[in-house]
């Protein structure tokens, strides 16, 4: 029940990165992003995965861990992507 509880938690989490992931494609811009708070979700989502490494309870949940930290990654990629392409509007002004 409990990694039922959880799997819910981490599923509610991650309903929102991949909207926030074609936003960051679709707006090619970094304003409105956080670089912090993305890392800080990332290492709690890697903080997650050891907790569950090392207690040695993997279960079907982890596969949630795994996939919200990926796309907390592709949008941290896409944050230093836009923040790139801002600089380079900036530049030509």
């Amino acid at each position: 029940m409990a990694a039922t509880f959880e799997a819910l938690m981490v599923i509610c989490f991650g309903l929102s990165w991949p909207l926030s992931v074609y936003k960051s494609w679709k707006s090619r811009t970094a304003k409105g992003k956080s670089l912090f708070f993305e890392v800080f979700i990332l290492l709690g989502y890697l903080c997650g995965m050891t907790g569950k490494i090392v207690s040695g309870s993997i279960s079907y949940v982890f596969i949630f861990y795994v996939i919200n930290a990926l796309m907390v990654s592709a949008d941290l990629c896409l944050y230093f992507r836009n923040r790139r392409l801002d600089k380079a509007v900036h530049n030509r002004s």
